[in-house]
């Protein structure tokens, strides 16, 4: 299947509209996703180390995201000048990582929607020993996103030309507008299909049947009716909203990639119909990024910690050292110093 060879050459016009929608976009998500994600792991970090709560697989999940957030500003300067200044290498980098941290903040959604259900299911079932299989799972999940990604990178072509906006036969183009490598029909459809399979359906259905089996646990009576209710609907709205994530991000993305596909492969006999595909795929690439800025939103109004201790003034030497003063002067007794950092 030649890639190269279209029958509806894309205009220059559908060219600016791409380049605008991506740079006002991605110029939008850029601060509160830097600012959202680094405050996300701050927390995650200093705060709340001692919580079982699939804290290991947010902090990933915020660092996929920051990943993601930090090559915005070069794909936003692109978009801007519509002219690649970094060289090849770095342009590849970009694209690669761009798959990478996006399929790995899907792999870690599923793994928060899959512990917290896990938690309100079988909360004994959970030691020091499931936290540091936690770790490896972490580990694994980033060896097979990158492995998985790597044919976004090897199916484009180093070299080749395009209508550009400045001109033809040039080779400052990046990202998408990299021209694709010749392939057969059966291997890119083996890939298109496991890209869709992997990368989104079955992440899908498991983010979905976790939201099902937490809510249907609400609806169980439990000797601790009043505290146990509390947590599972806590555990409930977070699941809730990693599907929320999948659905508005993901969703739209994962739909119009096997279009865009055809369209790009020249696979579609109507050039409007090629017209329309290739401005709605933009758009929801778009979307699939505004994930790096929803997380840390998910953060903040489904995990009881993070807004707690969030909304805490003081720096955490300043909350040790409170603490250990009220226990020395015989303050807070309602707490009767059985707190572990006036134990030390």
């Amino acid at each position: 299947m030649n890639f190269d060879n279209h029958s509806c050459e894309s205009t220059e016009e559908l060219q600016q509209y791409q380049h605008r929608v991506y740079a006002v976009v991605y110029s939008v998500i850029l601060a509160p996703g830097l600012l959202g994600n680094i405050l996300a792991l701050w927390v995650f970090l200093v705060y709340i180390k001692e919580t079982k709560k699939a804290v290991v697989f947010m902090m990933n999940l915020a660092v996929a995201d920051l990943l993601q957030v930090l090559s915005l500003p070069l794909r936003i300067y692109y978009y801007l000048n519509n002219h690649w200044s970094f060289g090849h290498t770095l342009c590849m980098i970009c694209f690669y990582l761009k798959y990478v941290n996006m399929y790995a903040s899907i792999y870690f959604l599923v793994c928060v929607s899959v512990r917290r259900c896990e938690l309100i299911m079988r909360p004994l079932r959970y030691n020091s020993p499931r936290r540091k299989g936690d770790i490896v799972i972490c580990v694994l999940g980033w060896l097979l996103v990158c492995l998985g990604c790597l044919p976004f990178p090897l199916l484009r072509n180093s070299s080749g030309y395009r209508t550009s906006l400045s001109g033809p036969n040039l080779t400052d183009v990046c990202f998408s507008e990299l021209p694709m490598r010749p392939v057969s029909a059966p291997a890119a459809w083996a890939l298109l299909i496991l890209a869709e399979l992997l990368g989104f359906i079955i992440p899908l259905v498991l983010v979905l049947a976790c939201t099902c089996l937490t809510a249907g646990s609400l609806r169980k009576s439990t000797s601790s009716a009043i505290s146990d209710r509390g947590e599972k609907r806590r555990a409930l709205r977070m699941v809730l909203s990693c599907a929320v994530v999948f659905l508005v991000c993901f969703a739209p993305y994962h739909i119009t990639m096997p279009l865009d596909f055809l369209a790009k492969a020249n696979a579609l006999s109507s050039c409007a119909l090629r017209d329309l595909i290739l401005r709605c795929h933009p758009v929801t690439l778009c979307l699939a990024s505004l994930n790096c800025s929803l997380d840390p939103l998910m953060y903040y109004f489904t995990t009881d910690e993070f807004w707690r201790r969030l909304s805490k003034s003081e720096i955490p030497d300043g909350i040790t050292l409170g603490r250990r003063l009220s226990c020395i002067t015989g303050e807070d007794v309602q707490d009767n110093c059985e707190s572990q950092t006036c134990m030390t």
